[in-house]
C-alpha cells in the first residue's frame, strides 16, 4: 500500500507536469470559475488520486488517455469513489480538446446545473 507521504508526493508532482488536456480542462474549473464551484486538481482520495475534485457536489472528473480504455483498474477505482459518494464524471483528451462546448455541457450535468 503506497505511503501517505508517497500519494501526497506524486499528486504534487502531477500537479507541476499536467496533460494538455488536463490544463484545457483547468483553465475551465479553476477559480471557481464553474457555476461557483471550488474544484481541485491531483487530488488524492483515499489510495487514489483523481485529476479534479469538487466536494461540494461530490463529483470527480478524469481527464484519459487510451491507456485508460477498457480500463479494469480504472472500475474498481471508480466503484470505490461511487461508494464514497462522489459521481465519476470520465472525459476522453481527445474530447476535451477538440469538443470544449460538449464538456462543459458534461459537467454542468454532472455538477448538477443547466
Amino acid at each position: 500500500m503506497v505511503e501517505r507521504a508517497e500519494l501526497f508526493g506524486r499528486a504534487r508532482g502531477m500537479r507541476r507536469e499536467p496533460t494538455d488536456a488536463e490544463r484545457v480542462l483547468w483553465r475551465m474549473l479553476r477559480s471557481r470559475q464553474f457555476e461557483g464551484c471550488k474544484v481541485r486538481r491531483q487530488v488524492p482520495l483515499g489510495r487514489y488520486i483523481v485529476d479534479f475534485v469538487c466536494l461540494d457536489p461530490r463529483v470527480v472528473v478524469e481527464c484519459d488517455g487510451g491507456q485508460h480504455a477498457d480500463s479494469g483498474y480504472d472500475a474498481v477505482r471508480d466503484a470505490w469513489l461511487r461508494g464514497q459518494g462522489f459521481k465519476v464524471v470520465r472525459l476522453w483528451n481527445t474530447e476535451v480538446r477538440r469538443e470544449p462546448e460538449h464538456v462543459e455541457h458534461v459537467l454542468r450535468q454532472a455538477f448538477g446545473r443547466r
